[in-house]
């Protein structure tokens, strides 16, 4: 039995025993605590959706019945939408050391002058960044979405060395210092960041590790769990984080997928003011575990690829627009792609409607399926091309066309 098995069925105990809406949650699916002995059990506690903890917060406000401590050991709370009203972790939380673990993973060290770009108006990013670099030994700039100009002024006037916030925003920052006549290596100290709350791509990641020899840490973090997973190099998998457990799982069966498999990301904590246990992140993501049934956690990776509700399962594997995108985004010509799901004869028949520019149409769609069955793994019955601007920029980038009455 692992560390984490021992923490879940310790936590699942407490969750049912202090959080209301736990024990109602397990008597509707027929189980109690004993039931749940560990990692392997969890598939039996049904996935809560966002939405419903909506409904329950809405029925039974503020909490909906999931708060594990009386009101009065609260000392934060924060704002998501739906609405959706979530706690701060306690002190002594252990999501505090995950997220301290992923800030030296980084690069950041005890002594650091850190402008935090976070928010701290209503959620928690802010927050949570602030506190974790402090219990590192960071001194931290509360720089929030404030003015960019004072912001600059700050990093040249406190010396800072380290940078926490969305890519988009230092990259903001970094292009106002070039056009004031600043040279950035030269008269900005700044060393490492740490990204969250918005994709990095790949090229602007290369850009500042290259041009402005950055440590960079691009985190995958929820409000209510804080964060999950880390990529601190090339490519697009990131690493789960030791807590809180992360599963990838079917969305209709709430089972773990395979592989190479894409599914809804799901967290369980081990909270005791706050026990969230098998929540639906609403976000898809590839499975890539490179032994399965015996890797642990931090030995797992997963790749984000969107959205839940923009997914649509096709002979048994989730399809997300953004793994089209991707498959196709390496092909010359292609501009964009819209995949369709249909039924004839009871068997899914896979369409891709392609628009392209200039191409050898019979050698680019045997391009476009290789991509496609080897990112999705899920073979494409054709490939359609249609006239460039077919397909508007708020086209769905999947359909499912199928008819199950």
């Amino acid at each position: 039995m692992t560390n984490l098995d021992i923490k879940l069925r310790n936590s699942v105990k407490a969750a049912y025993e202090n959080a209301p809406a736990m024990k109602a949650r397990f008597e509707a699916a027929g189980i109690t605590p004993d039931d749940i002995q560990g990692l392997a059990d969890l598939p039996k506690i049904p996935v809560l959706s966002k939405d419903d903890i909506v409904a329950m917060q809405q029925e039974n406000p503020p909490f909906g019945g999931m708060l594990g401590v009386s009101p009065d050991k609260i000392t934060h709370i924060f704002f998501s939408p739906g609405p959706i009203y979530e706690p701060a972790p306690e002190a002594d939380d252990s999501a505090w050391d995950v997220t301290v673990d992923a800030l030296k993973t980084t690069g950041f060290k005890p002594g650091d002058v850190v402008l935090n770009s976070f928010t701290y108006h209503l959620v928690p990013a802010g927050f949570l960044f602030d506190n974790a670099l402090t219990r590192l030994g960071c001194t931290v700039v509360p720089g929030g979405t404030g003015s960019a100009d004072l912001q600059l002024k700050m990093m040249q006037d406190l010396q800072v060395t380290g940078y926490s916030g969305t890519p988009s925003f230092l990259m903001s920052l970094i292009k106002k210092a070039e056009a004031a006549g600043l040279d950035f290596k030269r008269d900005l100290q700044l060393k490492t960041a740490i990204f969250s709350a918005e994709p990095l791509p790949p090229t602007l990641r290369q850009t500042f590790v290259e041009e402005y020899g950055l440590a960079v840490g691009n985190a995958y973090a929820t409000a209510d769990f804080g964060l999950l997973a880390l990529n601190t190099g090339e490519g697009m998998a990131m690493s789960i984080l030791a807590e809180p457990i992360v599963e990838v799982v079917d969305m209709d069966t709430g089972r773990p997928v395979g592989p190479g498999e894409t599914g809804e990301v799901v967290a369980t904590n081990f909270s005791r003011a706050y026990p969230l246990i098998r929540i639906g992140t609403g976000d898809m993501g590839m499975n890539v575990d490179p032994n399965p049934g015996q890797s642990q956690q931090t030995e797992r990776s997963l790749i984000l690829v969107g959205r839940s509700g923009e997914a649509a399962k096709v002979r048994g594997m989730f399809v997300h627009p953004n793994q089209l995108r991707f498959a196709t985004g390496q092909i010359p010509g292609v501009t964009k792609v819209q995949g369709v799901v249909s039924r004839p004869e009871l068997k899914d028949y896979f369409v891709l409607r392609v628009e392209a520019e200039g191409v050898d149409e019979t050698a680019v769609a045997d391009l476009i399926k290789t991509a496609v069955q080897g990112l999705c793994r899920v073979r494409v019955d054709e490939v359609e091309f249609i006239a460039l601007g077919s397909l508007a920029d708020d086209t769905p980038g999947m359909v499912d066309a199928r008819d199950w009455t």
